[in-house]
């Protein structure tokens, strides 16, 4: 039987799933795996606020990261690393860096490094540097670590504006463009503080969640 011409179709928008935040169910984690390995973009909580990935090295899914977020596709991502001994893989760390490192991650920092040559193209600024986290972000660690290699990442928000506090504003407002949607409940909206760590002496980028003093001289 046809259907009625005048039933407006349903759009399509990103199912949420929910997960535990401290104690992220396998099942769950599996299931946004999948959808990462075959391009698609995640939503999930983080340390800090909720975020966008996708895999690091899926030059297609990287592109429709970028054209949801509204940014240049020459600007590239930061990325998330399981580990200490991940960021050393992607990132030129000195042995202050990594004493420096240790003490603040897992947590709100986002970390500039000078790339190693096992970084993708997509991923480098035009100085070779990358931007890298580890957080404190139980769902964010075990997607790296179930993936096997980083996730680019950007917060859950269109460009210039707030990053957007649950999965149902997540859906409402950006479901359209992505493809699951973790749901580890409210999180407050703090953006990571950022340190370059490619010079001789660490300097504050922006001042963010994660504390200075104290950290660095």
């Amino acid at each position: 039987m046809r259907c009625p011409s005048n039933i407006a179709s349903v759009a399509k928008t990103a199912p949420i799933q929910p997960i535990d935040p401290r104690h992220p169910q396998p099942r769950h984690v599996a299931r946004a795996v999948k959808v990462l390995e075959d391009g698609g973009l995640v939503s999930y909580p983080t340390d800090t606020y909720y975020a966008i990935g996708c895999d690091l090295f899926q030059k297609k899914a990287l592109e429709r990261l970028a054209t949801l977020k509204g940014r240049d596709q020459k600007k590239p991502f930061a990325f998330l690393c399981a580990d200490l001994g991940e960021v050393a893989k992607y990132g030129i760390v000195s042995n202050e860096s990594y004493r420096l490192m240790r003490r603040i991650l897992p947590g709100p920092y986002t970390i500039v490094l000078d790339a190693t040559r096992l970084v993708p193209r997509t991923a480098l600024t035009r100085q070779r540097q990358v931007g890298v986290r580890d957080p404190d972000a139980p769902v964010a660690l075990a997607l790296v670590k179930a993936l096997g290699h980083p996730l680019a990442t950007t917060s859950a928000t269109l460009e210039e504006a707030e990053p957007l506090t649950d999965a149902r504003d997540i859906q409402d407002r950006l479901g359209y463009g992505l493809d699951l949607i973790l749901d580890g409940g409210v999180t407050l909206n703090e953006a990571s503080t950022v340190l370059d760590l490619t010079g001789e002496v660490p300097v504050v980028l922006r001042e963010g969640k994660g504390r200075v003093q104290g950290v660095i001289a």
